[in-house]
């Protein structure tokens, strides 16, 4: 089984490492949008992305014509928000299989997750997301990694399972496709909640109360999708929101913490978060349903607030029963 992973960012990269370092017989494509890099990448044997990581000699960096058309099961490793238009561009060339969407969001113009979009743009595709808690460069290093993984279909969620798992890499399988990307997307913009909190000073108490508020703000709106209680609960969900919203290896907290701080995030640096703030908060406007944290985090990345004016605002909303 050939493997095919498209954006070769820090996390497909790492991806790529680990499955390719699981089975030396095993071909792993990985396809990079940056012709320098590909060719970097090809010289050196290492990505620029992850540093010090060698590239087993079983990941082929290739172009997408090559790592498509002979990729068993494809995943795709870019941008929520670049995810349906590479979907459409490529759609011809990508069906028949599965595709395992790895980004972590809500696409803004549509309000529709990663599967809905793979499943509006390549209707013969098979659609199935690995999401988790996880870093690249923990995943890269064979640290012990555990990640879900969502399929509608049972029996290619299996194979899925038994293909994608390695020594270092569990994962759990799971049908709940809704609740599995609703809990990596929104689990960003807490992050960012979180991070802006510590930034500006407010202290672990604060953080801990918005990182459980964050928590119900997230299985309020999944629920309301038809997701289900336990996968919330789960990876890909708590476990996903946990590890975001308290390390700095996280790229959302990193962005909270330089708006807390009054500073410049860094430039140049994917923060999905500050979408999927902007597209939850329009969901649950058509939902019918609250998710103040949420809709703070929106104006706070729009530059609508502060994060001291965002903190008395979200303080002094009416008391309730929890």
């Amino acid at each position: 089984m050939t493997i095919c992973v498209v954006g070769a960012g820090a996390f497909g990269t790492a991806l790529a490492v680990t499955i390719a370092r699981a089975d030396p017989q095993r071909a792993v494509q990985l396809w990079v949008r940056d012709i320098t890099a590909e060719t970097t990448m090809n010289w050196t044997g290492e990505s620029p992305r992850l540093p010090g990581v060698k590239l087993p000699k079983n990941v082929h960096v290739t172009s997408l014509k090559e790592a498509l058309d002979q990729a068993s099961v494809i995943l795709l490793a870019v941008p929520a928000q670049a995810l349906r238009p590479f979907l459409i561009k490529h759609a011809a060339r990508l069906g028949g299989r599965p595709l395992v969407a790895c980004a972590k969001g809500i696409d803004l113009e549509t309000l529709d997750g990663p599967s809905a979009t793979i499943a509006a743009t390549v209707p013969d595709a098979i659609p199935a997301v690995l999401t988790g808690p996880s870093f690249a460069a923990d995943i890269a290093r064979g640290l012990p990694t555990a990640l879900t993984l969502a399929c509608a279909d049972e029996a290619v969620g299996e194979m899925l399972q038994a293909a994608l798992s390695t020594p270092t890499l569990r994962l759990y399988r799971t049908t709940d496709l809704r609740g599995a990307e609703l809990g990596g997307a929104l689990k960003n913009v807490m992050a960012i909640a979180c991070g802006a909190t510590i930034g500006a000073g407010f202290g672990d108490s604060a953080r801990a109360a918005l990182l459980t508020r964050g928590y119900a703000e997230m299985s309020r709106m999944a629920l309301a999708l038809g997701a289900r209680p336990e996968t919330l609960a789960g990876l890909s969900g708590l476990g996903d929101l946990v590890l975001t919203c308290t390390s700095a290896q996280s790229r959302n907290y990193r962005f909270g913490l330089a708006l807390g701080e009054s500073r410049a995030p860094d430039a140049g640096m994917t923060v999905e978060g500050v979408a999927t703030a902007s597209a939850a908060s329009a969901l649950a406007a058509r939902l019918g349903i609250e998710m103040p944290i949420t809709a703070t985090v929106a104006q706070l990345t729009r530059g609508e607030t502060t994060p001291a004016a965002a903190m008395q605002d979200l303080l002094a909303r009416p008391l309730k029963e929890e």
